[in-house]
């Protein structure tokens, strides 16, 4: 099963970088920074189709795992995250596009998260699982890992 880990952070190696680094040799996954990406908000009228986005999402239909990695902030993932959620929209609004969003109904996801708490807040879990169940995948795992307040440096 080839595997892919999709993550988004402000600090490109930093804690959840360092949770990625513990789980991708256990899955022998591949590494995404999806801040590398330019990914621009949706828009209604598909103005953004020039970005980073398309293509992106296109790489990751050739794994049959995704996991979607995120610090937990103020109980969300990461705004680069939820702009490529809120792309995958365009994938639903394009009847050309949609044969390849139906290619998620036949992949697993996993969430990998972390914060200063001992677990993700229930309400950070819910919109990626939601979302990736909306589209037919199947959840495989949610793994969290705490890390020490780092405060003012």
């Amino acid at each position: 099963m080839k595997s892919v880990i999709l993550y988004s952070s402000s600090k490109k190696h930093g804690n959840t970088a360092h949770s990625v680094n513990k789980l991708a040799p256990m899955l022998r996954a591949e590494c995404i920074y999806l801040d590398d990406y330019e990914i621009n908000d949706y828009c209604y009228e598909h103005t953004n189709s020039d970005d980073d986005f398309r293509a992106l999402f296109r790489s990751l239909l050739n794994y049959d795992h995704i996991v979607f990695a995120s610090p937990v902030y103020w109980y969300a993932m990461t705004p680069r995250m939820k702009a490529f959620f809120d792309r995958i929209t365009e994938f639903m609004d394009d009847e050309a596009l949609q044969p390849e969003l139906r290619k998620l109904r036949s992949k697993e996801f996993s969430i990998l998260s972390n914060s200063i708490k001992e677990a993700a807040p229930e309400c950070f879990i819910e919109v990626f699982q939601r979302t990736c169940e909306y589209l037919g995948m199947t959840c495989r795992s949610q793994i969290h890992y705490q890390y020490p307040f780092e405060g003012e440096k």
